[in-house]
């Protein structure tokens, strides 16, 4: 029983614009908050890491911090780990969406994925 193209009553979603698909924009808007995440994560690590001091200050005998700060540097790794979760979550949606060879890869879920998770190691590594 084969049924005409006319008669169907339903919508083609292979002809709806992508940025009328839902889950796109959630996709793309999630992205764009994970990154906007990291920048902070980037802001936090710039006040918590210890203060670099150069010669010439040594040699006045100006001091400085050094030590990681321990209340910015939890913030750091929950930024860092929000980060993780959200760029795991748009490659989850990605994963969903994608459906054939002519999609596009979308790398930025992935490098910010590789980006945060290299960024906790290091600190890992750097507080033990």
């Amino acid at each position: 029983m084969e049924q005409n193209k006319a008669d169907w009553q339903g919508k083609n979603r292979r002809k709806t614009p992508i940025e009328n698909d839902k889950l796109y924009r959630t996709m793309v808007g999630v992205n764009v908050f994970g990154w906007a995440v990291f920048i902070a994560a980037l802001i936090v690590f710039h006040y918590a890491r210890p203060e670099f001091i150069s010669g010439v200050q040594d040699f006045w005998g100006v001091t400085g911090r050094q030590q990681w700060s321990a209340s910015l540097s939890t913030y750091l790794v929950g930024l860092l780990c929000g980060c993780v979760a959200l760029s795991l979550s748009v490659l989850v949606m990605k994963r969903k969406r994608t459906r054939r060879k002519s999609d596009n890869v979308g790398l930025n879920g992935l490098v910010l994925l590789l980006v945060a998770s290299l960024s906790l190691v290091i600190l890992y590594f750097e507080f033990n």
